[in-house]
């Protein structure tokens, strides 16, 4: 319940910080300086807990379990997705989704089997961020949240308003099951990520810059492959002899390859 109000203290906690950014930040990313520290702690908590918590689920639970694990939370979180796809207007893709959801908690075992997949139902996946952006609001400064990582002022607020709403598992009233359920969907999400990280640390000379550029095309390609506004996101500048690392990147041209695969 109190979840979506931790959430919004978080982001008004990054907006505050913007009023320590100096003048010289990068048009795109004038959180930069509160970014990467954020980013630092993010890493630190994944090298700490996240990652060995993945590598050991990964070495102690068969491929198949985690098969089933993964697809019970994308069953999930289909129908969520099924919400943003009717808002956006789209009545083929909010249909199979709609039969995705269906086939696969019915014939599925309540979605641990992937059948509709299987049907070649294509998979939509949609959410409230998404679903603004497609009925045109500009996605604001990219920001790094607690533990969460990349998003937008969009996105977040997003997040904030609807998608923590709409999201299935934190809907569960049983308060241990809520959270073993978050906990174990979160290992299983680190776990079928452990070979992108390893190449995006191998390949990345700024791994910050390379995940940000990454994150902002790949939301710019799913709402139809259209450009965000050309906006420049100036906040207030610093107090006199504060300074913060400017951005090396223009992602005008948006010509960065994504390493990932969420939305």
């Amino acid at each position: 319940m109190h979840r979506p109000r931790l959430w919004g203290a978080a982001l008004m906690l990054v907006l505050l910080q913007a009023c320590a950014t100096g003048p010289n930040a990068n048009p795109h990313d004038p959180l930069e300086p509160f970014n990467r520290g954020m980013t630092r702690f993010n890493d630190g908590l994944d090298k700490a807990v996240l990652k060995p918590a993945a590598q050991l689920y990964q070495g102690v639970t068969p491929a198949p379990v985690r098969t089933g694990v993964g697809n019970f939370f994308g069953n999930l979180s289909d129908v969520w997705s099924m919400v943003n796809n009717a808002l956006q207007l789209k009545p083929k893709e909010t249909v199979e989704t709609l039969m995705r959801v269906g086939v696969n908690t019915l014939f599925g075992f309540g979605g641990v089997l992937d059948v509709a997949s299987e049907m070649r139902l294509e998979k939509h996946r949609e959410d409230f961020g998404l679903t603004l952006g497609h009925w045109g609001v500009g996605p604001g400064p990219y920001i790094v949240l607690p533990v969460l990582g990349p998003s937008t002022l969009r996105d977040s607020v997003a997040l904030v308003a609807a998608d923590s709403r709409g999201d299935l598992v934190q809907r569960v009233d049983n308060v241990p099951t809520r959270n073993s359920l978050i906990v174990l969907r979160a290992v299983d999400l680190r776990a079928s990520l452990l070979g992108a990280g390893d190449v995006i640390d191998q390949a990345a000379l700024d791994k910050y810059s390379f995940v940000r550029d990454a994150y902002l095309q790949r939301r710019r390609n799913h709402i139809g492959g259209k450009p965000e506004p050309e906006e420049r996101y100036d906040l207030p500048e610093a107090a006199p002899g504060s300074t913060g690392p400017a951005g090396k990147e223009n992602l005008q041209n948006g010509n960065k390859t994504s390493p990932n695969t969420q939305n």
